[in-house]
């Protein structure tokens, strides 16, 4: 039974930094312990182009969609209805509230999950590259003509 569990959601939100924190430092902690091969300056820089080109389509598809959506939704609302909405939501506290939380732990995050790119492109270097390395660089190099059609990096 459930009845003498009570929840209170302020001590709930004022106590998950310290969960988080507490997270954070357990993963740093299991990162320092478990020692993983530096990545080579190559694998990282031809990482972060292909990081960067991807971001860059991700981007373009967003405005595209966003472009072309934008004239159906003004035509459809009468009045300016969902402009309205929209408006409204981006006031909102609630809105305002989840984007600094996210922001926030975004930043703490960060250093993160560096470390844990850093330490999976490493053990990828050191003990599957040379495996699947040729392959993998065919399959992104194969890809790319198409990925250029349909989702092309640049506007």
């Amino acid at each position: 039974m459930v009845d003498n569990i009570t929840a209170d959601t302020t001590t709930a939100v004022d106590s998950s930094p310290l969960f988080l924190s507490t997270g954070i430092s357990l993963a740093q902690v299991s990162a320092c312990v478990w020692a993983t091969p530096e990545p080579d300056k190559e694998l990282v820089e031809k990482y972060e182009g292909l990081k960067a080109v991807f971001f860059k389509r991700l981007i373009n598809a967003w405005e595209k969609a966003q472009s072309s959506i934008q004239p159906m939704v003004e035509s459809i609302s009468s009045e300016g209805q969902a402009k309205e909405y929209f408006e409204e939501i981006k006031k909102s506290q609630r809105l305002q509230s989840a984007i600094k939380i996210l922001s926030g732990l975004a930043s703490d995050l960060e250093p993160v999950v560096n470390n844990a790119r850093m330490a999976l492109l490493g053990a990828y270097g050191h003990y599957l590259r040379p495996y699947v390395g040729e392959h993998l660089d065919k399959a992104i190099t194969n890809i790319k003509p198409v990925l250029d059609t349909v989702l092309p990096h640049e506007g």
